[in-house]
């Protein structure tokens, strides 16, 4: 079993699919007590049994809604008396030219990938503060170090994830609080199905083409809470190796 990972008390937003259900997945077999967030709820209770979890464990949760962040964070605080990993997971990637106007889309964009992260902070860092010790995981993505056509508002949010992160490791420094920010490439997930503009996803179709399952990133997870507590593991990027961009 990963060291230091057995009991710990991890909440995961985005949970019912992609990334956050193989973290969870994973997690779980690592020993960590998981409570698990995400808006489809059926999903949520499905992975739940799988992973021998009570009802208690999962709640229904959309992170544009920052009463509903708070509750699930209040939940893993009423149930172990504890919070200490929460990973900001939750996301999407509605890309497109901004001259077709997805006006919408982009407001979607910067209330699930910004303001749900912030929101996550904000429910957990008190808790955090007072206890003198967690790990604030934050998802961005190589879209968060460099931009391309079609996919500007997405990767305005994602940099702004990893902007916020870095800020707020220097921040918790005196109360003993871990940040991390994962940055991933092209991984199998559910994330381009939310992409309506044609032209951009043809594009992204090819890119996705040499996706690498979401496990990898529940590893990279994994190694960043597995580490001793003096250790911080700020930032991890990683591709498919055949990934050019």
């Amino acid at each position: 079993m990963t060291e230091n990972i057995k009991d710990k008390v991890v909440v995961i937003t985005g949970a019912s699919s992609g990334l956050g259900e193989a973290t969870a997945r994973r997690l779980s077999n690592e020993g960590a007590k998981l409570i698990l967030g995400a808006r489809r709820l059926d999903r949520l209770q499905a992975l739940a049994a799988e992973l021998s979890l009570d009802n208690e464990s999962v709640l229904k949760t959309d992170v544009t809604d920052r009463s509903q962040v708070k509750a699930l964070v209040d939940l893993a605080v009423n149930k172990h008396g504890r919070i200490d990993v929460i990973i900001n997971n939750a996301g999407l990637m509605p890309s497109s030219m901004l001259d077709k106007l997805h006006v919408d889309e982009w407001d979607r964009m910067i209330d699930v990938n910004l303001k749900g992260v912030l929101y996550g902070v904000a429910a957990a860092l008190p808790v955090m503060i007072k206890q003198k010790s967690g790990q604030i995981i934050n998802v961005s993505s190589v879209a968060g170090h460099k931009v391309g056509p079609g996919g500007v508002v997405y990767a305005a949010t994602k940099h702004a994830v990893r902007v916020i992160t870095e800020g707020l490791r220097q921040e918790v420094k005196p109360y003993n609080i871990r940040t991390t920010i994962v940055s991933p490439g092209a991984v199998a997930t559910e994330l381009t199905d939310t992409i309506t503009d044609k032209d951009v996803a043809a594009g992204m179709k090819a890119v996705y083409e040499s996706a690498i399952s979401a496990d990898s990133f529940a590893r990279a997870v994994v190694f960043a809470i597995s580490q001793p507590d003096d250790v911080d593991i700020n930032e991890i990027l990683f591709r498919p190796t055949s990934q050019a961009y």
